[in-house]
């Protein structure tokens, strides 16, 4: 059986439409749901939504952490709802995820960015104890993307996603390794999910100004989800780059966006595996203008291997090529600076 929202909806309008989006899914009829927002377009949600849902109670929430979950778990507690709807980035559905799995709330996602793939994955990243750590969540039981806050999202954020898209086929690479070398059971279904959505990105020529590359994205992004909800886990779109990522993100907190790093860290990967992939991966990164290397990032060498010497401590129960290699502190900036050098072009 393969887990998967019972809606999806990409389109301009979806949060205008969100009330007759809730009664034809069945979801709410009546429009008694709790909807949850960040503090940047919470106001403007609001005057949207106020008029078609009078019986919406709508919940601003800042930050992206546990404690911030927590709290707006408790405030559910309080109510009698059919649903939580989270609408935003990143942050504000990941609260609005882990929230509704504590309080047993079908959850409605609607994303205003396309920075990540948390907007439809079974997976909260939070910050907990001045660390960020991922929570295991319910898999959203609708998903809309909002193209017209979506257009207006930074491009840096638009970016953003692509990296993390495109960096499912070094987390699929590093699953193939871990079923060859450690017998890890290596999920097919997942991993069509997961390539499908990597491989809709990777050599498109339009981008992040264009619907129709917003459109594929999004779909990328939701194919992500489904992929890490039928493997139980962020096996198919998590590996080496991600253990890179939250290395930096731990070592060197505010460097750049999820998928700004997802993306320079899967070109790394690409490069240590020499199977041929880091032309195609480099090429993409280059065509929507994202990080390619360390400086890129604001890092130096030196950072940039201090992190990969780190990441695999970030997760210590998953096997990638970074595991397989054990390289030691001066292999890993042997390989660094042989990457800067073949690269910085």
């Amino acid at each position: 059986m393969v887990g998967t929202p019972l809606a999806i909806d990409i389109g301009a309008g979806a949060v205008a439409r969100l009330a007759p989006l809730l009664a034809d899914r069945r979801i709410s009829s009546g429009g008694h749901v709790a909807i949850v927002v960040g503090p940047g377009l919470g106001e403007e949600i609001g005057d949207i939504l106020r008029p078609q849902l009078p019986d919406a109670e709508i919940l601003t929430v800042e930050g992206g952490s546990v404690e911030a979950a927590t709290e707006l778990a408790d405030r559910l507690r309080g109510g009698f709802y059919d649903a939580l709807v989270g609408i935003g980035g990143g942050r504000t559905l990941d609260v609005a995820k882990l929230a509704a799995s504590r309080t047993a709330l079908p959850m409605v996602s609607v994303a205003t960015n396309l920075a990540h793939d948390g907007l439809a994955s079974p997976v909260s990243s939070l910050e907990h104890g001045g660390q960020k750590g991922s929570f295991g969540v319910q898999l959203p039981i609708a998903v809309f993307v909002d193209l017209d806050f979506v257009r207006r999202s930074e491009p840096g954020m638009r970016r953003s996603g692509i990296g993390d898209a495109i960096s499912n086929l070094s987390a699929i690479a590093d699953w193939q390794l871990a079923e060859r070398e450690r017998g890890e059971e290596l999920d097919g279904v997942a991993v069509t999910f997961a390539r499908t959505a990597a491989m809709a990105i990777l050599h498109r020529e339009d981008g992040i100004d264009d619907d129709e590359f917003l459109i594929a994205l999004a779909e990328a992004l939701v194919l992500s989800g489904m992929a890490m909800a039928t493997a139980g886990s962020s096996r198919p779109c998590s590996g080496g780059e991600h253990e890179i990522l939250h290395a930096i993100d731990h070592l060197f907190p505010g460097t750049a966006h999820h998928g700004e790093l997802a993306g320079a860290a899967t070109l790394f990967m690409a490069f240590l595996r020499e199977n041929g992939s880091v032309a195609a991966v480099e090429a993409c990164l280059r065509r929507h203008a994202l990080p390619r290397l360390p400086a890129d990032l604001g890092l130096s060498a030196e950072q940039f291997a201090e992190a990969v010497a780190y990441a695999p401590r970030t997760r210590p129960d998953r096997y990638t090529l970074l595991e397989h290699l054990a390289l030691d502190d001066a292999g890993v900036r042997e390989h660094v600076g042989r990457y800067v050098d073949a690269l910085d072009r």
